[in-house]
């Protein structure tokens, strides 16, 4: 059973920063791609940062390029995903997911909202 669990989210004003966080565990985390997604309210899911499974690959939606950093601790089954220079535009919930082989797995999102 793949258990992901997201922490970080909170409140910040326009041009702050935070640091996401996602704890892995019932799987060998090193082998899976991993990703950070988010949802806005009345908008579809959309990915936001991918890391390939040593950590050497990523990428990222073009709206977050130079400002979001995805990371990943193989040793601490963790994924990151440092936020600076945060926008209105960014509020959402934001979702961490292993790229299974046999399927996809979610946590269950963490809230994070750029307000003044």
């Amino acid at each position: 059973q793949v258990q992901l669990v997201e922490s970080g989210g909170g409140l910040v004003q326009p041009g702050g920063s935070l640091r996401l966080s996602c704890a892995a565990s019932g799987r060998v985390f090193s082998v899976y791609p991993m990703g950070w997604y988010r949802q806005a309210p009345g908008k579809e899911r959309e990915a936001v940062a991918v890391i390939g499974s040593a950590g050497s690959r990523t990428n990222y939606a073009e709206s977050v390029k130079g400002r979001f950093t995805i990371s990943r601790d193989n040793a601490k089954n963790m994924v990151y995903l440092q936020m600076n220079s945060l926008k209105p535009e960014d509020t959402a919930v934001y979702y961490c997911k292993m790229q299974g082989t046999s399927g996809d797995y979610w946590g269950q999102g963490t809230q994070v909202t750029v307000s003044s």
